[in-house]
């Protein structure tokens, strides 16, 4: 099976949030998905259904993976339960982690269990700004250019820098 790049976007709000995202990137390592770059990590405004929440940490991650998109969502759904997220809860409510496939090669896939590209990806400030942070060349498979994305979006959602890229294999994000 050859292998395929991805990104995926990283989210915590309770507790210590930067472990949380660092010990995510950690068990995608161990679960067989090759962390090859993190973004700076950046401190952002909760969207979505509920907006009275603590802000999260957010950072995106650029991995390689020789995984179906079904076992791929199933592996990181499997990790965020082991990592504290709880099953149960209001959608896009208060959760120690989130991890969401964003992009995958250039797979398009509309299945009732996931989206890929997500269908929240070229719409998400805290999304797209750690996202080009990688590759201000990105693009989703028909061609869309994240960059392009961003420029359209208001700046009233926040996205604040927070610190350093997330360790990857034990070093810093960039290379």
């Amino acid at each position: 099976m050859i292998a395929r790049t991805g990104l995926f976007s990283l989210g915590s709000n309770v507790g210590d949030r930067r472990s949380h995202l660092e010990a995510a990137v950690d068990a995608l390592a161990g679960a067989g998905i090759a962390v090859l770059r993190c973004s700076s990590v950046y401190d952002t405004d909760p969207v979505g259904e509920v907006t009275d929440q603590p802000s999260f940490l957010n950072a995106c991650a650029l991995v390689a993976t020789v995984l179906a998109p079904l076992e791929l969502l199933d592996t990181v759904k499997g990790l965020e339960r082991a990592l504290g997220r709880a099953a149960a809860g209001p959608r896009h409510g208060p959760r120690a982690i989130d991890i969401d496939i964003l992009l995958l090669g250039d797979v398009e896939l509309a299945h009732e269990r996931i989206r890929i590209p997500h269908e929240q990806l070229l719409h998400r400030r805290f999304v797209l700004v750690p996202a080009l942070e990688l590759d201000m060349d990105m693009a989703t498979p028909d061609g869309q250019r994240l960059s392009s994305a961003l420029a359209t979006l208001s700046v009233g959602e926040g996205v604040r820098w927070a610190g350093p890229p997330l360790s990857c294999d034990g070093a810093p994000g960039h290379t």
